[in-house]
């Protein structure tokens, strides 16, 4: 246990070690089973669906006791201190124990930190029964079917290049290896060479107009050289460049189905919504396998 170091924050660390360790174990559960087993992949599954949502009524069930019992705490510390006083009350003044300063400054601390841990269970109890935590949810049960499982992807603007990347290097042939740096460049590229394909999807927010051609090359310079969030003009343009059918998996919403015409393996993404200054939806992806 680190220094400073609070209930909340402890069974917050250890919740995330759980998921850890119950992902390696699915993984190793998917490696055990034959692919052409489908009665058996049928049944592994409904059990992967089960573990993840017993592990999460676990965890939500302790944030909650976790909760009640910081509040009776704080309770029990407040009725204490009543009963001191009152059965302090008919002894002599002299009697009573003086309080320092300092004793009052760690009084008023640990009840600055109650409350704190308090709160802070409240939210993480809040955040379980959310919009986000349903989402998450909903994927997971995609997920299963589908026999895949997430790997996490920085959200720093490079996500979907790097999810692709993952995935080219993982799953299919060396031949068709990318860097991140070079999936942006041929994406870029793609695009400024056909640029009616794109062009009428791309309006300016200030003005609602079409992209000018100096608009449209800035753009694609973006694409390029910074950490320009994707979307599914991106993906169309890799799904050229590559030869290959793009999928992104989405919570509340269809799977979006990118270059179908092409007959090679499927990269599979799955996109959820992350708030950008707390008004401005952006789209995050991540890698499946």
């Amino acid at each position: 246990m680190e220094e400073g170091e609070t209930a909340e924050e402890l069974l917050i660390k250890q919740h995330r070690k759980e998921k850890k360790d119950l992902q390696a174990k699915i993984q190793g559960m998917k490696n055990a089973v034959p692919k052409n087993d489908k009665k058996r992949r049928k049944q592994l599954t409904e059990e992967i669906a089960k573990l993840e949502t017993d592990l999460n009524q676990k965890h939500e069930e302790e944030l909650k006791q976790l909760k009640s019992t910081a509040d009776t705490k704080v309770e029990e510390v407040v009725n204490g201190v009543e009963t001191i006083q009152l059965e302090g009350g008919g002894q002599e003044e002299s009697k009573q124990p003086r309080v320092t300063k300092a004793q009052k400054r760690r009084d008023k601390k640990a009840a600055q930190e109650k409350e704190r841990e308090s709160r802070i269970a409240e939210a993480e109890v809040q955040n379980l029964q959310g919009v986000r935590h349903q989402e998450g949810l909903k994927l997971a049960q995609k997920l299963a079917q589908q026999q895949l499982q997430i790997k996490e992807i920085a959200s720093d603007g490079h996500c979907m290049y790097r999810a692709i990347e993952d995935q080219l290097a993982q799953r299919l042939k060396p031949a068709l290896n990318m860097s991140m740096k070079e999936l942006r460049s041929r994406t870029a590229e793609h695009m400024r060479n056909n640029a009616d394909d794109f062009l009428p999807f791309l309006t300016n927010p200030n003005t609602g107009d079409m992209f000018t051609t100096e608009e449209f090359e800035k753009y694609c310079s973006d694409v390029e050289h910074t950490a320009a969030w994707g979307g599914q003009l991106e993906l169309q343009a890799l799904s050229r460049v590559l030869k290959l059918p793009i999928e992104v998996i989405q919570a509340d919403s269809p799977t979006i189905r990118i270059g179908e015409e092409y007959d090679g393996e499927i990269l599979t993404l799955v996109m959820i919504y992350l708030y950008e200054n707390m008004d401005k939806l952006i789209a995050h992806y991540q890698f499946l396998m």
